[in-house]
């Protein structure tokens, strides 16, 4: 059974930082591209970051220079970290397995003073 457990996140002020971390199990995690999406209340879900098994990124234009993905390939965790932050990052954070409709809970990010 794969499963993605999430951890992080929570309320911080504009220009402040957070990590999130997504720890997965049932695959064999250094085979498999990860990614973080999110949603904001009456928006899409949209791709936030990406890393593949070699560890080459990409991210949103959105986010580029701010937020940064990176992955433990002997935890089995891949993480966000956040730097910057604006209102308009507040949203769900969601993990996944790219290409493979396996996700984490999610964790809710609020950006506000």
């Amino acid at each position: 059974q794969v499963q993605l457990v999430q951890s992080g996140g929570g309320l911080v002020q504009p220009g402040g930082s957070l990590r999130l971390s997504c720890v997965v199990s049932g695959i064999i995690f250094r085979l498999k591209a990860m990614g973080w999406y999110r949603q904001a209340p009456r928006n899409q879900r949209e791709l936030v970051a990406a890393i593949t098994t070699a560890g080459l990124t990409n991210y949103a234009d959105s986010v580029k220079g701010r937020f940064t993905i990176s992955r433990d390939n002997v935890k089995n965790t891949v993480y966000l970290q956040m730097n910057s932050l604006k209102p308009e990052d507040t949203a769900v954070y969601y993990c996944k397995v790219m290409d493979y409709t396996y996700w984490g809970q999610g964790t809710q990010v609020t950006v506000s003073s």
